[in-house]
């Protein structure tokens, strides 16, 4: 049986990816070197929300962690429906990713089936029109006929399972390759980064719990202009650089030595916050009476480290705002 790919993806593996590839492969050593059930403690969870929240972030869905934890758990949330059925079926496909081969088309289109159902009429089918993909009012990218994509697909995934390069390249790469080809008719961002996620999971397990979506999130001008520099070069080197940098930065951040460290006052806020409550209410069993002083010392600290998130994110400034503690904050404070 000839195993030679009937194609090869344009990269070049350059030295920037190759350093990176190293110093990933260490910090997932130090990682690993934490017991089992201290692992599981630290990443399953938190890290699962985290992952979630920052996957479809990217596609405008305005859920908080603290909301993606109660559909998680089963409660009632408030928000739009699609919303909560993004949620809800972004976490049964990360439950079944252990289930999935990377290299298995149907695999492939159960996985879509499982993000999108409810939300796409052709949900776990391959598109049957002509898409673009737009930057504003321009067109940056207009993606293959309809008619090419199961083949391509299908070349795609054959040189996932003969890929002889490291598992955080080849994944890199076919998450590249896959927006590039835009199969779904929707759902091709949280495809990839899924995708991605179970090549790296097959290569060592512990990225099943390791929120890359999440640092995508936060670069996210720079995740689309990484896929605009490889469409303009024919080369997906920017975006398998970009991706081993999130990737990187994702397993330090679950190491144990990067535990935030809080300031007397920040420490005092975690311990005070129950449930949801309103700034005045926060200041009086605080004994502060000073708003700017609260503010700066108190507030703005924990929001930017991630440790309490608002109610209404989108109306930072609305009289009925109240705060709560994320999982990242429940956690430090439990420690």
């Amino acid at each position: 049986m000839n195993k030679e790919p009937k194609y090869q993806p344009p990269f070049t593996v350059t030295p920037t990816i190759v350093n990176l590839t190293a110093k990933i492969s260490e910090t997932v050593g130090r990682l690993l070197t934490l017991s089992s059930s201290s692992l599981e403690l630290r990443l399953r969870r938190i890290n699962r929300v985290l992952t979630i929240q920052g996957s479809l972030a990217i596609e405008g869905n305005t859920l908080s962690e603290g909301q993606i934890t109660a559909v998680l758990e089963g409660k009632r949330v408030i928000a739009p429906p699609r919303e909560i059925r993004e949620a809800a079926n972004a976490i049964a496909a990360y439950d079944m990713l252990s289930r999935w081969r990377p290299e298995n088309e149907s695999d492939l289109l159960a996985a879509h089936y499982t993000l999108m159902s409810g939300l796409l009429d052709d949900a776990g089918r391959y598109r049957h029109g002509v898409v673009g993909i737009m930057a504003g009012e321009q067109v940056t990218h207009v993606a293959p006929p309809p008619d090419r994509v199961p083949m391509l697909i299908k070349d795609l995934l054959h040189w996932v399972a003969i890929s002889d390069h490291h598992p955080l390249i080849t994944s890199s790469v076919f998450h590249y390759e896959f927006e590039f080809i835009h199969p779904f008719g929707d759902g091709n961002g949280r495809m990839g980064r899924l995708w991605q996620s179970l090549i790296l999971s097959r290569w060592n397990p512990v990225f099943a719990h390791i929120p890359v979506e999440n640092l995508v999130h936060q670069h996210q001008n720079q995740y689309y202009q990484a896929l605009q520099n490889n469409t303009d070069h024919t080369d997906s080197a920017p975006f398998i650089e970009f991706m081993l940098q999130m990737i990187l930065e994702a397993t330090i951040g679950c190491t144990p030595q990067v535990a935030p460290r809080v300031t007397p006052q920040v420490e005092k806020l975690l311990n005070a916050l129950k449930g949801e409550m309103a700034r005045v209410e926060l200041q009086e069993i605080l004994g502060l009476k000073d708003r700017k002083s609260f503010g700066e010392r108190y507030l703005q600290p924990a929001l930017s480290q991630g440790l309490i998130e608002m109610t209404i994110p989108e109306k930072p400034n609305s009289r009925l705002q109240k705060y709560r503690l994320t999982d990242k904050g429940c956690n430090l404070r439990k420690s």
